[in-house]
């Protein structure tokens, strides 16, 4: 039985079509990510795959229930995450994770050795007495993760989990997901950081509401064509503005922080053209090198066939 799958599963909200004929399927103790920009349909999916939105068309079934029939059943063996977790920060951690266990119907008796053990688990003992409001952005989302894991789901909802969190918080976050997947735990996340998606074992792409690619990340990124020069320069948002305008259609510039990536079906050529346009337009040019894509090199390439662009 498959942890999840879905068939055609669509949302409209009007003439807005959220999430376009999604079709998928996710095996038992798999990390899966769901990857977008804003706006894309990530968020309108998990509400779906969880019971709390029901499909215009199509269905889902997690854990082998309906999500639309047997949506309470659903509920009951899912944790689930929003990109707002409703944390009380009136409240401490430990009143926050009992109210949440109260909530899931958790006895009392036996529930201080589970939390405890979920306090340890996202290194927050030591924070067991202070007020959810006056934790740090990181910590409130180990908060809102350890309440979603107090009734022991056999699947964890995570929508933008790390979403604003700084960059240590994210790795500690990670951290604890893998405790999880170890656990046998089935871990469905939905992320716009697409280094993040690199840790997953498959990843979903989505792009207003359609899936565009579902694979392993490795495999995903077969579906590069060409190779790609990474540019470094001091001045990357120019040197990519000048690169657009003056390279032959043949390629494509896409700025990633201070470097600009050019996407050429023939480097040595494009290798040439780049250097003759930064000398002329008096740019340092700090290095010119070919180099493996990542998920974002991918994503960027799959939009332009889907949007329509040259």
């Amino acid at each position: 039985m498959h942890a999840i799958d879905t068939e055609n599963l669509t949302k409209r909200f009007g003439e807005l079509t959220a999430v376009d004929g999604l079709t998928l399927t996710i095996a038992p103790g798999e990390l899966f990510g769901l990857v977008g920009s804003d706006g894309a349909g990530k968020t309108t999916t998990m509400r779906m795959l969880c019971g709390i939105m029901d499909p215009t068309e199509g269905r889902a079934r997690v854990l082998g229930r309906d999500t639309v029939r047997e949506a309470e059943a659903i509920k009951a063996e899912i944790g689930y995450m929003s990109q707002r977790f409703g944390l009380y920060p009136d409240l401490t951690v430990l009143e926050n994770i009992h109210f949440y266990a109260d909530i899931y119907g958790i006895p009392r008796r036996g529930r201080d050795a589970t939390i405890d053990r979920l306090l340890a688990f996202s290194n927050l003992a030591p924070f067991r007495r202070r007020q959810a409001g006056n934790l740090s952005g990181g910590m409130k989302q180990k908060l809102g993760l350890a309440c979603a894991l107090i009734h022991t789901p056999r699947i964890l909802f995570l929508d933008e989990p790390t979403n604003g969190v700084d960059p240590v918080s994210r790795r500690d976050f990670w951290r604890i997901l893998y405790q999880l997947l170890r656990e046998g735990v089935t871990i469905f996340v939905t992320t716009a950081y697409l280094d993040e998606a690199e840790r997953c074992n498959r990843v979903g792409l989505i792009h207003q509401g359609r899936l565009l690619a579902c694979d392993a990340p490795d495999r995903l990124k077969g579906l590069m064509r060409g190779t790609i020069l990474e540019v470094r320069t001091d001045a990357a948002r120019q040197a990519a503005r000048i690169l657009r305008s003056g390279l032959d259609g043949t390629t494509s510039v896409g700025l990633f922080g201070d470097r600009v990536h050019v996407v050429t079906e023939a480097p040595d050529r494009t290798r040439s053209a780049v250097e003759a346009l930064m000398a002329r337009e008096g740019l340092p040019l700090r290095g010119l090198r070919p180099i493996e894509p990542s998920l974002e090199d991918v994503f960027v390439s799959v939009l332009p066939a889907r949007d329509g662009a040259p």
